[in-house]
């Protein structure tokens, strides 16, 4: 005979639903790792350097995210990264990737570009020939330090006016574009020395941006070791300030257990301090009047565990007898 549920002992059901709900708990938080929700096939890619992309930063196609970066490894001279897609896109066998920035701070995503038909096999790698690093910034400036000094500014000039003038008898809006080219043509030629200084001051920055590469590298890393130092430490330094809290707070209880006792005696002293004050003048007159005897009875003792003295008149001279 079954028994009523209403009837049953609440403890073993209460515990049931405790357990259920903190197992629906961890498979929430791990989801992405259980092989049926958070599973998908993986991929990898080879590219010449890592252009700042790291484990578990978006993958992306079109701008959509379609899964993220499993891991980011060293093969050899060239850098392999694996990464799984989550939401069943489809990308062909000729697809190319490449790593592209993700927001102004920095970070950064994988872009898959579809190409071909099909889909690509999993654990397919695409090779270092359809795959792009990021760009950098020092080599910008370089590049365009280097592309500027082969402009001929002078011979620039030239042609944009004599573009200007075939075109002198156009309509009243081409001229003005032209008459306005013209007159950019003729800036450019006067700031060329100018343009020239600008461009070489770049190029020495983004020099002394790529030589101090390693200095800040090293700073960043010893910057690492410090934080790892100090998380290893992090138990003994709890430990630390806990001792000194609770030492903070014996020395409070300490000083309101005993200040009904402490206060008669601290008024007393204060009483005597008064009154030293108050006769400060006398003490200062009787110290000065007991140097001397002072001084004079130091010498009579300064002698040993005797005293030296001398009584004048108390016996005759010698000389004197029989006078």
């Amino acid at each position: 005979m079954s028994i009523p549920f209403r009837e049953r002992n609440p403890i073993p059901i209460g515990i049931a639903g405790l357990v259920a709900i903190a197992i629906l708990l961890v498979l929430a938080f791990n989801a992405s790792s259980l092989p049926v929700i958070g599973g998908g096939p993986t991929y990898a890619a080879d590219f010449s350097e890592a252009g700042g992309l790291k484990a578990d930063d978006d993958v992306r196609i079109a701008g959509v995210k379609v899964g993220k970066v499993e891991s980011v490894d060293l093969a050899g001279d060239h850098v392999r990264v694996d990464f799984r897609i989550t939401t069943g896109a489809a990308f062909g066998p000729e697809s190319a990737a490449s790593i592209r920035m993700k927001t102004l701070l920095g970070q950064m995503y994988l872009s898959l570009e579809p190409r071909g038909g099909g889909q690509m096999k999993e654990h397919t790698t695409i090779p270092l020939s359809r795959t792009l690093s990021s760009y950098d910034v020092v080599d910008a400036f370089s590049d365009l330090t280097k592309t500027t000094e082969r402009i001929d500014t002078d011979q620039l000039a030239t042609s944009l006016d004599v573009l200007a003038t075939q075109f002198k008898d156009s309509p009243a809006n081409v001229k003005a574009a032209l008459s306005g080219l013209s007159r950019l043509s003729t800036t450019i030629s006067s700031r060329d020395d100018e343009l020239h200084r600008l461009l070489a001051d770049a190029n020495s920055v983004s020099a002394t941006i790529a030589e101090r590469n390693k200095v800040i590298d090293t700073l960043i890393r010893d910057a690492d070791l410090l934080l790892v130092e100090l998380n290893a430490r992090r138990d003994a330094i709890h430990t630390l300030f806990l001792n000194t809290s609770a030492m903070a707070q014996q020395i409070t209880g300490l000083v309101q257990d005993n200040r009904a006792a402490l206060k008669p005696a601290l008024d007393q002293l204060n009483g005597v301090l008064a009154t030293l004050k108050k006769h400060e003048t006398d003490l200062t007159r009787t110290i000065d009047a007991m140097a001397p005897f002072t001084r004079l009875f130091a010498n009579v003792l300064g002698t040993g565990r005797w005293f030296d003295t001398y009584i004048q008149n108390l016996t005759n001279p010698i000389g004197t007898v029989g006078q």
